[in-house]
């Protein structure tokens, strides 16, 4: 599987017109952030799919990338990113690089972003690609689960994939005021969940329903 910036990095005026229409169907799905709808419209999702799927790349729909995963529907990157609270400039952890274009959005939109993927396939095309595009995230190939210590605390932290439970390790990394954007759940469907941190042991969690994620896994897979 290849994305198709690699083979031809072309964003043209039809390209730009079809994120201008995607963008008035997520505010129409209640999206209402400006900052975020203006992010999804300058971002070029068609670069993060197979070339096979572009010409579908701009509806409001999850496709599959490599090693099983998927690039999650704009409106689940808007709500997601709307959820996170965050703002240029902020300390954001990404869990889960996959194909990279909720860690775009959230580049676009001016955030400091560390991101850790355990696919090494996918690691391997995520960083090119976005350093192609102009975005700098901090990227690792790693287990999710641990989250990176060494950069915390966050003010974010953005989950991209269905955890069966909320890692300690990644409220730990948690900035006082910060945010945790979290799918919690097994099986094909999970709860979407907002976990503020208020105090060094005192947390708050905010349900938001039901959300569909690939499943969040330990360590890092094998190469």
């Amino acid at each position: 599987m290849h994305y198709l910036s690699f083979v031809k990095a072309e964003d043209n005026y039809r390209h730009k017109g079809l994120r201008k229409k995607l963008v008035e169907k997520l505010r129409v799905l209640d999206i209402c952030n400006e900052e975020i709808l203006s992010a999804i419209g300058n971002v070029p999702r068609h670069f993060f799919l197979d070339s096979s799927f572009e010409q579908f790349a701009y509806t409001n729909k999850a496709f599959p990338i490599a090693s099983g995963q998927t690039i999650s529907q704009p409106q689940t990157v808007a709500q997601q990113t709307e959820l996170l609270q965050c703002k240029s400039g902020d300390k954001v952890l990404e869990i889960g690089t996959g194909s990279g274009y909720q860690c775009a959005v959230l580049c676009e939109l001016g955030m400091k972003v560390y991101s850790i993927e355990r696919q090494k396939d996918l690691h391997d095309l995520s960083g090119p690609l976005l350093k192609k595009m102009g975005y700098a995230p901090t990227l690792y190939y790693g287990d999710g689960y641990k989250g990176k210590e060494v950069f915390a605390p966050y003010d974010g932290i953005i989950v991209t994939c269905g955890a069966p439970f909320v890692p300690k390790a990644l409220l730990s990394q948690l900035a006082i005021g910060g945010r945790l954007v979290i799918p919690v759940g097994e099986g094909e469907t999970q709860r979407m969940l907002t976990i503020d941190r208020v105090g060094e042991s005192e947390f708050n969690k905010k349900d938001h329903g039901v959300a569909a994620f690939v499943p969040m896994l330990e360590e890092k897979a094998r190469d």
